[in-house]
């Protein structure tokens, strides 16, 4: 078998494995906070980063939900973690952003967060806030879903099919995943541009 009919093999192995029932938890919570007039705040490191990004641009474009990324104001992002650190970046940008219980945090990460291996402490310190604020909180990750896995509300895990490709498929099946959220019926405001030309 040649690397590519085994990664292949792999990402199919991922979309047979996918929590199902996971991701209409997720879109459950979603519309919940759209009804609500609720905010999505995304939050990602990395890969995921531009994941968050890419994702916020879809649930507000075809969702009609007001979201943001606060990796996408790199001066900002910058000079917290310059000024204060970067454990408490994400958490002084939703303080900042006035996060109230009304508001979603969703989570991308491959890890969740984890204190004690020092992994994505931002993540942590972000959820933590959002717990004592009363948001809902949703995740895609990956591996055991970390810290994000432990709070969520509702948390799709992408499933660890090889140990030595948990990264990449992680981040891929994230877009999987969004994508499948923008695009179910409960969540989908608007048609996107290539399938609304006949």
């Amino acid at each position: 078998m040649t690397f590519t009919e085994q990664f292949l093999d792999e990402a199919s192995a991922v979309i047979r494995d996918l929590d199902r029932p996971g991701i209409d938890a997720l879109v459950d919570v979603l519309a919940s906070t759209r009804a609500r007039g609720g905010r999505l705040f995304i939050l990602g490191v990395g890969g995921s980063a531009a994941n968050a990004s890419h994702a916020v641009n879809d649930f507000r474009k075809l969702c009609a939900m007001e979201a943001y990324a606060p990796t996408d104001n790199v001066s900002e992002l910058t000079a917290r973690t310059n000024d204060e650190g970067w454990e408490s970046v994400f958490a002084a940008w939703l303080r900042t952003s006035r996060l109230r219980a009304a508001d979603m945090i969703l989570v991308f990460s491959v890890g969740g967060g984890n204190l004690e291996k020092n992994v994505s402490p931002n993540l942590v310190a972000a959820l933590q806030y959002a717990k004592q604020i009363g948001a809902t909180v949703g995740g895609i990750v990956g591996r055991d879903g970390g810290y994000t896995a432990t709070v969520a509300d509702a948390c799709v895990k992408v499933p660890t099919v090889n140990a030595a490709h948990i990264t990449p498929h992680t981040e891929a099946f994230q877009a999987v995943v969004w994508h499948l959220l923008v695009s179910h019926p409960k969540l989908k405001a608007a048609s996107t541009k290539w399938e609304g030309l006949r």
